[in-house]
């Protein structure tokens, strides 16, 4: 099977539904009061009722045009993208309003940013969504139902002869509510990521699929949704909140379905480590698993062990686990881990990273673990580290700014010329012969072909002259004591000098911790460790770190509510000149709320404090 059999991944559904028939493409796990419901989507099924909607997309001349999918993770969503896509309308995948504002104003700024044409959703949710569209004065935006029976007739559908640079969809990332940027991923993108994907992790028209993830991101999307179709296998699926609340689940689907390919953020591993108890085990059988994704945050050595330890009696191998690299920017996947081989992690001199180089480790000196992302494969992708100032190449050993190139590297933003010139169509110095290059943003460092990401380019902090990697810190305190959960560290200036902000949630079950105790404990813990002055320290409830979809960490939003005032702490240690920072920014907010103005104390964008995101996931 390869890219150039297709001109489009419509063509590739088109000859996956002759190919299979009546065979299951999807089985959704429903949750309902009797229990889980196995729900089956064939692939003639989907094909038909792709047909019918892609039919009342190409009346309303919608061929070209954006189309807003608004849904909950389930099989409607499938048959309206894979409509979309039949039909030569750019599908715009986005998370389903809340109460909560934040994911409300997200999509408020990604209709208003890709002029879309019209919002697909279930009938349930059309009464709010025409509310949401009136209230925004999206007056000429069309609201369907695709759940009430046909729409259209599956017969007038016509093939709109799509060709790989056609646009397939916009993946929006989750970066700023204010500014969201939409990844223009066309169908030759598609294609080409998902033969990356099927060659990295050597899945066949065999391979049983399965996932959690929101079917609006791109992990989720592209991984468990997408590539099932590309191999025309089957994928079962369940609800980010089914997995969240009983992270057992999963791996309960894994075993009764015999599930060879699975994956999510190094959180979820975590997650489970912690939560599934024995009992929940009994029966189950993790052996038909072959390749445990991990990505879209650092990958911590500690979780990798614990997983493999702890699943290791219910079939789970050590060689399972799949490290990987990738972004919107580049469809999904960049690099893996090679097949078979496992984690490979890496102890480094601690001072040395935080100089930009990968050496060590030396006796009795503080040391970090890195784990690879693997490597990419020549046919799909190159990959280059660079110095992000001078652009020129770094040796390999030393830390810069992660470069890529390929066919699955999208051709920019949505509308975003001036940004698409510096991140998509950067040069190397000395090499501008090569052509152009996306510029991730992301730090890292190649060790042969082994690509080890070490961090996030804008979140570096430089405290008195030493490069603090935030991940690691968070990583270190959590180890401190079992009250201590998620964080988040970042630098903010105050009086011209850079100072380092920890905050951390502290689990509800520790809720009479002495928590001036822990504050001063994880002081003595960076100054000792990392050899920096953290003079600000805030524990704060469960759910106040804010995450993306794919449940990275928030640091800069993070930033901006500490910064503004916004994050209510549980107890708080900070130096004079940060408090003094904070306090006039709630004072300036609390003088704009009395004068009746927009945007006082906290971030409209903002869910209340110690709440999460409505269907994101939390670590």
């Amino acid at each position: 099977m390869t890219v150039a059999e297709f001109g489009s991944f419509a063509e590739l559904v088109l000859t996956r539904s002759d190919e299979r028939g009546d065979a299951d493409a999807f089985v959704f796990l429903a949750e309902g009061r009797g229990g889980t419901q196995a729900e089956h989507l064939p692939y003639a099924e989907l094909d038909r009722a792709a047909k019918d909607l892609a039919s009342w997309l190409q009346e309303r001349g919608l061929q070209g045009r954006q189309v807003l999918l608004l849904y909950p993770s389930g099989l409607e969503f499938i048959k309206a993208f894979v409509g979309c896509l039949y039909a030569g309308a750019v599908a715009v995948p986005a998370p389903l309003p809340s109460e909560q504002g934040q994911h409300f104003q997200r999509v408020s700024g990604i209709v208003r940013d890709a002029r879309v044409g019209a919002v697909l959703t279930l009938g349930a949710h059309v009464p709010d969504v025409e509310a949401w569209l009136a209230a925004e004065n999206f007056s000429d935006v069309a609201c369907l139902a695709t759940d009430r029976g046909p729409v259209a007739d599956a017969g007038a559908w016509s093939d709109p002869r799509l060709r790989p640079d056609d646009l397939a969809f916009l993946q929006y990332t989750s970066g700023s509510t204010n500014a969201p940027k939409g990844v223009m991923v066309s169908h030759g993108n598609l294609l080409a990521n998902e033969a990356a994907i099927a060659r990295a992790t050597g899945n066949t028209p065999d391979t049983v699929v399965g996932g959690w993830l929101p079917f609006y991101h791109d992990m989720g999307l592209i991984g468990h949704v997408l590539q099932p179709l590309w191999l025309g296998t089957v994928s079962v699926l369940m609800s980010p909140v089914s997995f969240l609340r009983k992270p057992a689940r999963w791996l309960q689907m894994v075993s009764e379905y015999g599930v060879h390919g699975s994956g999510g953020p190094n959180f979820a591993y975590d997650l489970c480590v912690r939560r599934i108890t024995d009992a929940q085990l009994e029966g189950v059988d993790l052996s038909t698993w072959r390749t445990a994704c991990n990505g879209a945050e650092p990958v911590r050595a500690e979780t990798l062990k614990a997983f493999t330890e702890r699943f290791g009696p219910y079939g789970f191998r050590a060689e399972t686990m799949f490290p990987c690299y990738g972004m919107a920017e580049t469809t999904l996947l960049v690099t893996g881990t090679p097949r078979g081989r496992g984690a490979l992690v890496r102890e480094v001199d601690a001072a040395g990273l935080e100089r930009g180089a990968v050496q060590g480790p030396y006796l009795g000196a503080p040391r970090r673990s890195l784990v690879s992302s693997g490597v990419a494969d020549g046919e799909d992708f190159e990959v280059r580290v660079v110095d992000p100032d001078t652009r020129a190449e770094r040796p390999a050993g030393r830390v810069g700014e992660i470069w890529v190139r390929g066919a699955s590297v999208a051709s920019g933003y949505w509308e975003r010329p001036e940004v698409n010139a510096e991140v998509f169509g950067a040069r190397i110095s000395g090499l501008e012969g090569l052509g152009t290059w996306l510029r991730t943003g992301d730090l890292g460092v190649l060790d042969g072909a082994e690509l080890f990401v070490t961090g996030r380019l804008k979140e570096m902090v430089l405290i008195n002259g030493r490069n603090v990697y935030p991940y690691d810190v968070e990583s270190a305190v959590r180890t401190l004591d079992p009250a201590i959960g998620t964080g988040a560290v970042f630098g903010i200036d105050a009086e011209g000098q850079e100072q380092l902000v920890v905050i951390h949630e502290i689990k509800a079950a520790a809720a009479h911790t002495d928590l001036a105790g822990v504050a001063a404990g994880i002081q003595r813990l960076i100054a000792k460790e990392f050899a920096v002055p953290a003079g600000n320290v805030l524990l704060v409830r469960p759910g106040t770190i804010r995450r993306t979809t794919s449940g990275k960490i928030q640091r800069t939003l993070m930033r901006r509510l500490f910064a503004s005032g916004a994050v209510v702490p549980l107890h708080a240690v900070l130096d004079p000149a940060v408090r003094a920072l904070v306090a006039a920014a709630e004072t300036a907010a609390g003088a704009a709320a009395g004068a009746g103005t927009a945007g006082a104390k906290s971030d409209p964008t903002a869910a209340p404090a110690g709440t999460a995101p409505a269907l994101t996931p939390v670590g």
